[in-house]
């Protein structure tokens, strides 16, 4: 059974020479063949992505105005799915589980500073999220966060801390609100039935 629980924060900067060529590299690739590619490229898409170290399922989506920092830190289970116009901002590793849907101008941000050190050094804090979860519109999920499985974050919010698993959660700070009506069980039945319809 996989963790859900992040590793702890790194403090050394993700800003070396190796990175900061990489990422020009990207820079490169992206402007060029990943942001003009047609909608339904997403096999297209995940190859250059891979290219660069991405751990996508063959299944996942990323759509073409996503914008990704550091492909290198990105893992996709399978169909989880990442809108136009998302901010993955992976100076850290950020990872999204099966099923799961990051929606459009949502931003996932997994560095911050120390503003108690005089210098301000970048501290990278690893995002989860799990299964069959939906971020909707325009969330920020801060670094270090958690957002276990079947979790929804409804649109504008803000999380700062981890979420449990099979809620609804809103607001800035996102906060459960209630239990979300369906189960990991739902989704089991479901899959049941299609496979003895085939």
């Amino acid at each position: 059974m996989r963790s859900l629980h992040a590793p702890p924060p790194v403090r050394r900067s993700p800003f070396s020479l190796g990175n900061r060529l990489a990422r020009a590299s990207w820079a490169i690739v992206y402007v060029l063949l990943f942001r003009p590619s047609p909608r339904p490229m997403h096999r297209w898409r995940n190859w250059l992505l891979r290219l660069f170290g991405a751990k996508l399922h063959r299944t996942a989506r990323v759509y073409s105005r996503a914008r990704c920092w550091a492909p290198w830190n990105l893992t996709m289970d399978q169909h989880a799915c990442i809108g136009n116009d998302v901010d993955i901002y992976c100076a850290a590793p950020i990872t999204i589980g099966a099923y799961s849907t990051v929606s459009q101008y949502s931003y996932l941000c997994a560095a911050t500073h120390d503003f108690e050190d005089v210098h301000h050094p970048v501290v990278a804090k690893p995002i989860v999220i799990g299964t069959r979860c939906w971020i909707a519109a325009d969330v920020f999920v801060g670094p270090g966060v958690t957002i276990d499985d079947g979790t929804v974050v409804g649109a504008r919010s803000a999380v700062f801390k981890d979420l449990p698993a099979w809620v609804v959660a809103i607001g800035t700070p996102a906060k459960p609100v209630r239990k979300r009506g369906l189960r990991p069980e739902d989704f089991e039945q479901t899959a049941t039935k299609h496979e003895a319809g085939r």
